[in-house]
């Protein structure tokens, strides 16, 4: 994003409006991964999210289109399920999201073929999720294997994600392997690191220990250092030591509106849904707008200062419209 957009998202947050939307666009998905927040129970609050009415064909488009024109974000973050199960219909929506000036970044496990049409279409970021290296990736994320990911991002510029889990960081230099295989990619534009963000109170295997995330810490500054497409700051690399303890606390809570496969259900109080812990946790995009909320301005004031007293006059105006409607 350019400067231009930032003051255009300071401008929504004074009005009311979350800059951010996610939306679950689908309740299908044709793998079982370990670990994937959508289809635990606490994502929906006890409600399955397959349980869920979704949309299909032209009324799908129509419904988000709708949905987007009413919540006026700069950036919207496509997810699912597998988004990829509705590639007609994003066919036809992706390029009307992109006409209105608006930011997509759509996630995927590329477990079939990444429409060529939409290498060109502007403001279009395909973030594709990589569990690990080819041996234990493959086994988590049948069929979205290794080879089919090779095959179809061919002729796109992608960015790769993947969320380091306990089972990664036992083995001393995992994280470098997954850097230079991926960096080495002409179709790759950058690469990102989340660390497994667990519920409150869960005992799963992929959690990492806090030895581990000081060592993944470690190695991800190292490797920044050296590997050009990684995403990571100083400021995250904190972020991801120290982060918001409390979705109250986490700018990238407070901007995005997350919306489930009706359209109607709102996932709370992040994208994870459920109760969240939040001491572990670690998502790059709360990361990333956290270190942002510490940067300090010329004089001294913080960023997240300047972002808390907007939010209050967004949340006034926000109740003035509900009270006129």
């Amino acid at each position: 994003m350019q400067s231009s957009d930032v003051v255009r998202a300071w401008g929504r947050i004074l009005r009311g409006y979350r800059p951010s939307l996610s939306i679950e666009i689908t309740t299908r998905c044709p793998l079982s991964c370990p670990g994937c927040y959508a289809y635990q129970p606490e994502h929906l609050a006890g409600t399955p999210l397959e349980s869920l009415s979704d949309f299909q064909g032209d009324e799908l488009v129509d419904e988000v289109l709708a949905l987007i024109d009413r919540e006026r974000p700069l950036v919207v973050h496509i997810v699912g399920g597998e988004p990829l199960v509705r590639y007609r219909e994003l066919n036809a929506l992706l390029p009307q999201i992109s006409r209105r000036g608006i930011y997509v970044e759509l996630v995927t496990s590329a477990v079939r073929p990444i429409p060529r049409e939409w290498a060109a279409i502007e403001r279009l970021n395909v973030v594709v999720s990589i569990d690990g290296l080819q041996p234990e990736h493959d086994v988590r994320r049948k069929p979205a294997t290794y080879e089919r990911i090779l095959k179809h991002i061919e002729g796109h510029r992608i960015y790769v994600h993947c969320t380091i889990t306990s089972q990664m960081m036992r083995r001393e230099g995992y994280l470098e392997e997954f850097v230079e295989f991926w960096s080495d990619r002409p179709e790759i534009g950058q690469i990102r690191f989340s660390f497994f963000t667990p519920q409150v109170g869960e005992t799963s295997i992929e959690i990492l220990t806090a030895q581990m995330r000081e060592r993944a810490v470690a190695d991800m500054d190292r490797l920044g250092r050296r590997y050009p497409k990684l995403l990571v700051s100083p400021g995250m690399l904190k972020a991801y030591l120290s982060p918001p303890q409390s979705p109250q606390e986490c700018i990238f809570a407070r901007v995005t509106q997350c919306v489930s496969a009706d359209l109607e259900t709102v996932v709370t109080p992040c994208q994870f849904g459920g109760t969240p812990d939040c001491a572990q946790c670690g998502c790059v995009a709360s990361a990333g707008l956290h270190a942002l909320g510490r940067y300090r301005l010329p004089g001294g004031v913080r960023v997240g200062f300047l972002f808390d007293a907007s939010h209050k006059v967004g949340a006034a105006a926000r109740w003035g419209r509900r009270a006129i409607a």
